[in-house]
């Protein structure tokens, strides 16, 4: 599978985003999807999942209360709607998919897309 995310860009302190991801090449249904993020000199880490139905989404706490991970099986694409942006929010965004669970280790994850860049300014 082919993931390609796009919705990044430059946004103000407490301002909102919201990043898709299309996969192409087989239909992702049967498994979990994820978004990591990393900043530069940073690792990449586990921001949000989601199951393969949409159901028991799974959050970082950073994050939690402020983003919301959503995905549209039918059109084989995944959000992640982030609200009330930080500064510290600010890295590279990457979706993943393959994991037949909701985990947060991005080694149980087989296909990545090539990452949209978010900025967020104080």
């Amino acid at each position: 599978v082919q993931l390609q995310a796009s919705g990044g860009g430059l946004v103000q302190a407490g301002g909102s985003l919201r990043l898709s991801c299309a996969a192409s090449g087989r239909t992702f249904s049967s498994y979990a999807l994820g978004w990591f993020r990393q900043a530069p000199g940073k690792e990449r880490e586990f921001v949000a999942a989601v199951s393969w139905d949409g159901n028991s989404p799974y959050y970082a706490d950073s994050v939690k209360g402020r983003f919301t991970i959503s995905r549209d099986n039918a059109k084989n694409t995944v959000f992640l709607q982030m609200n009330s942006l930080k500064p510290e929010d600010s890295a590279v965004y990457y979706c993943a998919d393959g994991a037949h669970t909701i985990v947060t280790d991005p080694g149980e994850y087989n296909s990545w897309g090539q990452g949209t860049q978010v900025t967020v300014s104080s």
